[in-house]
């Protein structure tokens, strides 16, 4: 090697780089030039080394990628530490694509598919059917929580289902000798004023007419006949039966009704159209529906107890598209014979099992069926179970190792619980999770339960555990106690508490969305269902964060501020 010639030997061995600064190498005036960095592959070997020695390959790799791998964060861990979402980082990645090409669509379970990777836990200060209905038309969905009698649990779904669709195919119908009470009656406990008149009163009679709450405005005599006031058959547009969901919603516009029935050959009644729908596909086109009815997708949570076959059997009627088998510990006998009970009865209702944190636990419910997985425990805002029964997870390690093995079954995982910051979905989506549960973040929206309150100035909502003394005595003890027996003395693994306002999920959800959109993007990941691929290629890269570290990555340093989230 000719070392009194540099030049010569960087031509030939180096690797190339512009600049725009002056090269040391050189006395040319700043300028872009061509200048060679030493290749290690090349001339003389550092240490005593070989050329093409691996060893100097693998010191090149390190130099460039001078963070970590989440295998090596996680499963190769000599200090045994479990890490929760504050503890890591993520190295961001190159950006070769804009914001709104990010796509977050994800999996919540082997069969569902969701726009949006958000699901609204079922606690009773967090999820109904109004907070269920606003997730589903922003693209993720909600599980109705089981403090409920069965009934109103199965009434809850009924309204989610209901509330958007294609073609209704089961309307409530009236006949022409009932009242305007009878209308009115409907109204109040459906939501809707539309009704179609058949012969018989029932779906599939002969179309006679049909109201609306125009109709029925004017009449003082709740005693006055539907037949009276009616719009007969012969003024109604109706559509044949076969006709596709866009012919039918062209003949909706052209008749600038609000309800068009859908009639077969011998002009009995078999669907109905609303024209309230077609608004809601246009306003909300990320929505969570089934593609046949195009109802909304709902969720419903029950226990492990005998009689939650009842209320599974209930909640399938009602229409309920996954149902989440609700257990702090979900690796036991009972949840596995329930999991394997719902696969058997209704097998074309997708089942959630959990929740879990480690392998094993996992695999149990995968066994028996499940087709999805919750993972969390102990973690959430409300939630003392890791303080009072000294078991779970740092939330962190609980989805990544439970993710990775579930991903070798194709069954995806729903991380539970520890989520704070839309940093925390990107982190958990990063860390292996198809989907985020969330409630505390949703708790203090509007369309969750309870009623607004203020204290020391601040706008507040109830918000507590299903492990609080509250809950348990409301029903939820069974997701606790797995004993037939009345238990004499209720150990609490939750509290109450307050959250603050934010207002409607028409607002908060896109900006959560938003949020881990510039989350994966930072990342270089375009779309979320290859972050798995990139996770454990060791394509996306993380860090330890030190206590130091932390504190330097959020707001510090300032007298007083005011934070804004959108």
């Amino acid at each position: 090697t000719n070392h009194a010639n540099p030049k010569t030997k960087n031509q030939q061995n180096g690797r190339r780089f512009r600049q725009s600064v002056p090269c040391p190498r050189h006395s040319e005036p700043p300028r872009l030039r061509t200048c060679r960095l030493p290749d290690p592959d090349q001339g003389r070997a550092p240490l005593g080394g070989r050329r093409g020695d691996p060893q100097l390959r693998r010191m090149r790799s390190n130099t460039l990628n001078c963070s970590f791998t989440a295998e090596k964060i996680f499963c190769n861990n000599s200090a045994s530490v479990a890490y929760t979402y504050d503890d890591v980082i993520m190295m961001p990645g190159h950006i070769h694509f804009a914001l709104h090409e990010v796509d977050i669509s994800t999996q919540l379970t082997k069969n569902i598919k969701l726009k949006a990777p958000f699901v609204s836990s079922p606690m009773d200060t967090v999820t109904e059917s109004k907070m269920a209905i606003e997730m589903a038309l922003q693209g993720g969905i909600g599980i109705i929580h089981s403090n409920y009698s069965i009934e109103a649990q199965a009434a809850e779904v009924y309204k989610v289902k209901k509330y958007k669709n294609g073609f209704i195919t089961d309307p409530v119908c009236l006949s022409p000798t009932n009242t305007v009470e009878d209308a009115i009656d409907i109204k109040h406990s459906f939501g809707y004023s539309g009704i179609p008149i058949t012969d018989t009163g029932k779906m599939g009679g002969k179309l006679v007419g049909i109201i609306s709450n125009r109709d029925t405005s004017f009449v003082d005599d709740f005693s006055v006949k539907v037949s009276e006031f009616m719009a007969p058959r012969d003024k109604l547009t109706v559509a044949k039966e076969g006709v596709s969901l866009e012919e039918a919603n062209e003949l909706l516009k052209e008749s600038k009704k609000g309800k068009l029935p859908v009639v077969n050959e011998n002009d009995e009644l078999v669907a109905l159209i609303a024209r309230t729908d077609l608004q809601k596909n246009r306003d909300f086109p990320r929505a969570s529906k089934n593609e046949k009815t195009k109802q909304l997708l709902v969720g419903a949570s029950i226990g492990t107890r005998p009689e939650d076959r009842d209320r599974a059997k209930a909640l399938v009627e009602a229409g309920v598209d996954v149902i989440v088998v609700d257990s702090s510990q979900g690796d036991s006998t009972y949840q596995l014979e329930i999991i394997q009970h719902l696969k058997e009865t209704h097998p074309h209702v997708d089942v959630i099992g959990g929740n879990v944190v480690t392998p094993t636990q996992a695999l149990h419910l995968i066994q028996a069926g499940a087709d999805g997985l919750r993972v969390g425990m102990g973690i959430g805002s409300i939630c003392t179970t890791q303080e009072v029964c000294a078991v779970g997870r740092a939330q962190a390690s609980a989805v990544y190792h439970v993710a990775k093995f579930a991903r070798k079954y194709g069954v995806p995982i729903v991380a539970d619980g520890g989520i704070k910051s839309t940093g925390h979905i990107t982190k958990a989506l990063a860390c292996g999770a198809s989907c985020v549960m969330m409630g505390s973040m949703l708790a203090g929206t509007d369309e969750a339960p309870g009623e607004y309150f203020y204290q020391d100035g601040v706008r507040l909502k109830r918000y507590r555990g299903m492990g609080s003394l509250e809950a348990m005595q409301k029903g939820s003890e069974k997701r606790y106690v797995w004993d037939n027996n009345k238990t004499a003395v209720k150990v609490a693994q939750g509290v109450s508490g307050a959250v603050e306002d934010k207002g409607s999920l028409r607002r908060y959800i896109p900006y959560l969305i938003q949020g881990v959109r510039h989350g994966m993007q930072d990342a270089g990941v375009n779309i979320l269902q290859d972050a798995k691929e990139k996770l454990y290629s060791g394509g996306i890269r993380f860090e330890i964060r030190s206590p130091a570290a932390q504190k330097e990555g959020g707001v510090h340093g300032l007298h007083s501020y005011q934070k804004r989230l959108y």
